[in-house]
């Protein structure tokens, strides 16, 4: 790489001779941040084998160039947004556990606290779908390594933090994965579908986080979606 420092130029980057200023340094971690939004999305939906740095760099807004210089390949960039995921991820249940406080002995309370924090994460759609697609990467030795070890560190501070045991920790996690997978199939557009059993699944799923989700995800609440299904219904039988 050239010893010429990197600033931005109408979302690509330009040579200069001269050292960066904390304001193009600052830009710079910005445009990061911006980038593995971008790109926590893409891969979310379309896979880690599925997705390209083109598209990562069309939904940022930036220029393709700018993503491989900033990340140096698709593998590097898939997991930092794995990485970033499992940050996210273990700052928002420490966060949980912080507001349970002395209460803590409360089983029902820390996994209720700690679930209701998993469910927010949906407003990062990108967060809870890249990390079910750095889970089933296991083909990558690189990204598989991430993953495991990032799954165990959750494992760990469900254990030893929140307290719970190994029974209660395998039954929250397992309620994660049929929350992301659930995501991941975009069973939630279907919530105003008017099929029973969708919103029968839904609503046991997501509980008391189900009007979060469904608006979130649908730009309508759960009430607003089920009352726009029944009033086909309603008009036939009236």
């Amino acid at each position: 790489m050239s010893s010429e420092s990197v600033t931005e130029s109408d979302g690509g980057v330009a040579p200069t001779g001269d050292a960066p200023t904390k304001q193009e340094r600052v830009a710079a971690s910005v445009r990061r941040e911006q980038i593995l939004a971008a790109a926590s999305r893409v891969f979310g939906e379309r896979g880690y084998i599925g997705a390209t740095t083109d598209q990562v760099a069309k939904a940022a807004g930036i220029s393709q160039p700018y993503v491989v210089r900033m990340f140096g390949s698709k593998e590097n960039l898939f997991v930092e947004v794995l990485d970033r995921a499992l940050t996210k991820l273990v700052e928002a249940f420490r966060g949980a556990l912080a507001d349970v406080g002395d209460d803590r002995g409360d089983r029902e309370l820390v996994m209720s606290r700690l679930g209701a924090e998993y469910a927010d994460l949906i407003s990062d759609r990108g967060i809870l779908l890249s990390l079910m697609q750095g889970f089933i990467a296991g083909h990558d030795d690189v990204i598989s390594a991430k993953a495991k070890a990032g799954f165990l560190a959750i494992y760990k501070l469900l254990r030893d933090e929140a307290g719970l045991d190994p029974d209660e920790i395998v039954d929250f996690l397992a309620h994660g994965m049929l929350f992301n997978t659930l995501i991941a199939m975009h069973m939630v557009d279907d919530f105003h579908s008017g099929d029973p059993c969708v919103s029968e699944l839904l609503t046991h799923t997501f509980r008391t986080k189900l009007d979060v989700v469904v608006n979130t995800v649908t730009g309508i609440s759960a009430s607003e979606a089920h009352a726009a299904a029944e009033a086909p219904h309603t008009r036939a039988t009236a």
